[in-house]
Parts: structure tokens; C-alpha cells; sequence
């Protein structure tokens, strides 16, 4: 573990994230940095990319919106992806692995949005296989329990689900019956282990891409604004899909063939291992 790493990260953090599938890491980012994260979540508003998509329905309150891989003309989100502690954690959680950044991720949900995140993997919806790899989530508003991602300890180590839709529950990219169901959480929550963590500006959460989570919508007058960067680990190799993943990568299936590492300008090496 690099000693950057180390002034955050513990051998108990990492040994919880194998377990579990997902940490919280307090203070990651200086009060300078969440500044920064926060003009360039207000840029991305201002400026959406043609990835950006309004993902509440048209009769909630509020709003839920989202963008992708807006890294290379925000150079806020650039500077937090090269500079900042998150690519150091990242290398720690994953084994001392290098660190090639996957995508960023902007998640805005505006007050009294009533539309949740239903639980989900995020690697079925991606093009990328492997299982070296983390995510992270970071807010830039104070985010209480009610509106924070929750986890479902230890699903990461029980293999794919289908992934849906989120808005009518559509088996969009692998076929019906080719994965397994998500199991009924919601309707069975003291079945399971269950973790989430209020969150403070600075901090932020790291998860594995198969660890099932959710988030329920935010009550009340206060913002969910947050960015997250997607790292890919030493085994982390290219995945064609037949359909249109989420978020879309354009041609890249042409300049990439399947299952060789995504050596490419939009997925730079963050961080090298120690021992390259």
C-alpha cells in the first residue's frame, strides 16, 4: 500500500471490502477538492454531454440526471481522477494492482426527488470483464442515511444478476433467464445485511462493480449532487456486448478485440504498481 494510500486507507478497510463488497473512506477529498468536484458537476449541468439523461419520470417532483465520460473536457474531474487520493485508495482496495480509469459519473437528484435507484450490479450493463476492479461515490452535499447508497454486504462473491431497466424493469442486455433474478431485498430487508453510511463532503464510498446497491429518492430541500470514478484492475479486459452498454463507448469495438486489456486513450493508467 503506497504511503498516500495509507494516510486513509487501513488493513481493516481493505480486509472489509474483500468482505464485503463495499467501505466508506472518511475526509478523502480536502474541502479544496470538493469545491472543485462541485464546479465541475455545475459545469457538466451547464454543459451536458450527449450521454446526459434525465432519469426520474416525468411527474416526480424533483429530478434525477445523470452524464458519463466527461473527463476529457472538464478538467475538474480530470484534476480529482489524476491528482486527487481516490486512484491511491483505489490501488490499495484492488491489491496493489495498476489503476486504469474506466469512466466518471455524474449523479444529481434534486430536492424531493421521489425516483429511486432500484438495486443493481453495475458490471452486467458494462463492457468490460474481470473482477479486479472498484468504484467510487462521492458527494459534495451532506447526504443522510435515508439518501444514501446502501449495499448488500458480500454480494459481489455471488455472481451476476440480470440487470433491467430501471425504469420498467426491461431485460435490455442479456437475454430473459440467461443470468440469475436479483433477489426480492426490499421485500425481505431483514434477511439480509444491509450497510450504508451517512456521508459528509469529503467523503465517499467504494464498491465493488458487483456489489448490489440501491439508493431511494431525496426528501426534503436539499440537493444529491455527486460524482464517481469507475477503476479498472490488472484482469479487467474488453467485453463486446451485442446491444448498447451503459455508458456506451461508440466504436471502440473496432479498435479492440475481446478479452486483451483496455489499452486505449480513453482509459488511461492512473496509477502504475509498484513493482511494474
Amino acid at each position: 500500500m503506497s504511503d498516500v494510500a495509507r494516510q486513509v486507507v487501513d488493513d481493516e478497510t481493505v480486509a472489509a471490502f474483500h468482505r464485503d463488497g463495499a467501505v466508506v473512506v472518511r475526509g478523502l477529498f480536502s474541502p479544496e477538492e470538493v469545491a472543485l468536484i462541485e464546479r465541475g458537476i455545475e459545469r457538466n449541468l451547464a454543459d451536458p454531454s450527449p450521454l446526459f439523461k434525465v432519469a426520474s419520470r416525468p411527474d416526480d417532483p424533483g429530478r434525477f440526471v445523470e452524464d458519463f465520460c466527461s473527463w476529457q473536457r472538464i478538467e475538474e474531474y480530470r484534476t480529482i481522477a489524476f491528482e486527487s487520493r481516490a486512484a491511491d485508495v483505489a490501488a490499495a482496495l484492488m491489491g496493489g494492482s495498476d489503476v486504469r480509469l474506466y469512466h466518471d459519473h455524474m449523479l444529481v437528484k434534486e430536492p424531493g426527488t421521489k425516483q429511486p435507484t432500484p438495486w443493481h450490479q453495475d458490471q452486467p450493463y458494462y463492457n468490460v470483464d474481470g473482477v479486479v476492479n472498484c468504484s467510487m461515490w462521492a458527494p459534495v452535499d451532506p447526504v443522510p442515511e435515508e439518501s444514501t447508497l446502501e449495499f448488500l454486504a458480500g454480494s459481489h462473491l455471488q455472481g451476476w444478476k440480470l440487470p433491467r431497466t430501471f425504469m420498467d424493469e426491461q431485460a435490455t442486455w442479456f437475454p430473459e433467464g440467461s443470468l440469475a433474478e436479483l433477489p426480492d431485498i426490499e421485500g425481505s430487508r431483514d434477511e439480509h445485511r444491509i450497510v450504508r453510511w451517512s456521508l459528509e463532503p469529503g467523503d465517499a464510498v467504494f464498491f465493488h462493480m458487483l456489489t448490489l446497491h440501491h439508493a431511494y429518492g431525496v426528501p426534503g430541500t436539499r440537493r444529491r449532487r455527486a460524482f464517481s470514478l469507475r477503476f479498472l484492475g490488472d484482469d479487467m479486459v474488453h467485453a463486446p456486448r451485442a446491444w448498447t452498454t451503459s455508458p456506451p463507448f461508440g466504436e471502440l469495438d473496432r479498435e479492440l478485440p475481446a478479452g486483451v486489456p483496455l489499452d486505449h486513450p480513453l482509459f488511461p493508467v492512473l496509477r502504475a504498481r509498484a513493482d511494474a
